[in-house]
């Protein structure tokens, strides 16, 4: 199982309905409204690295409003 973090920018006024809109999408384990130079933080898993990559790419950067996303998957050192 992979968890990461992803970090997202919306257009002015969006953070809300992001969040909302990411929060129903398969694999999203949490999605709240932030402030700060992110907008939306959201917790998501798959079952592989390539897996998380295909979320990101086919389901979270699709939600209109987004402008830019960073992944940050989560180690265990």
């Amino acid at each position: 199982m992979v968890q990461a973090y992803i970090l997202i920018q919306t257009e002015v006024g969006k953070a809300s309905a992001v969040a909302g809109t990411i929060r129903g999408l398969p694999g999203v384990i949490q999605a709240e409204d932030v402030t700060g130079p992110y907008d939306v933080i959201v917790r998501a898993e798959s079952d592989s690295v390539d897996e998380l990559g295909r979320m990101v790419v086919a389901r979270v950067q699709q939600v209109e409003g987004i402008t830019r996303t960073l992944t940050c998957p989560v180690v265990h050192l």
